[in-house]
């Protein structure tokens, strides 16, 4: 296993899931409830950097791996999932969205690893719905987590569920557009079997 600044800030992103959802976990008398939001908004939203900055370093390093590679979306499912199963708890997000964006995570996750192993991972490759979904999500979550008014104006809750919502649609288009891609392959590989 290499191990690089790259892959070091993955694991990070991996330690910091249990923060955000941990934190609603504490007695209000050691934080109390906005205590709560604020630090787990903080924490997600450090969390998310690191995803951008490992990448951005692996690539301009030259320190690009297959377990980076493998590592890297498994940390992202594992924040969102995390992130999502706590708000849903805290009765802040519909349990169908959520379900939604992780039952196509890890339908999505399937897939690439089958198409992978036929050797035809590039016809899976990140689309650009998927990056806007991810934008999306990645704008929710933190909005939600923090649940309260920013700025005097701004209900974070609002906004947060609009964008949820958005990235739900999304997640549902970009699986549908994996699919179609990966459709012909499908039917040849059924069969051959």
């Amino acid at each position: 296993m290499p191990f690089n600044i790259p892959i070091l800030l993955t694991w990070l992103r991996v330690a910091l899931i249990p923060l955000v959802v941990g934190v609603f976990y504490l007695p209000l008398l050691w934080l109390p409830k906005a205590d709560q939001n604020l630090v787990a908004t903080l924490v997600f939203i450090v969390a998310a950097v690191t995803d951008w900055f490992d990448g951005f370093l692996a690539r301009r390093w030259n320190q690009t791996s297959a377990f980076g590679a493998f590592l890297d979306p498994v940390a992202d499912k594992l924040m969102v999932a995390g992130a999502l199963l706590v708000l849903v708890q805290l009765d802040r997000v519909n349990a169908v969205l959520a379900f939604i964006i992780i039952g196509r995570e890890i339908a999505i996750s399937a897939l690439r690893e089958w198409m992978a192993q036929i050797g035809a991972s590039k016809s899976v490759a990140v689309s650009s719905i998927g990056k806007i979904k991810t934008a999306a999500q990645m704008t929710a979550i933190p909005l939600l987590l923090f649940h309260d008014i920013l700025f005097g104006a701004v209900d974070t809750h609002i906004w947060g569920e609009r964008l949820l919502w958005i990235a739900s649609v999304l997640t549902v288009w970009s699986m549908f557009y994996y699919l179609r891609l990966a459709w012909p392959l499908i039917k040849e590989k059924a069969g051959t079997l």
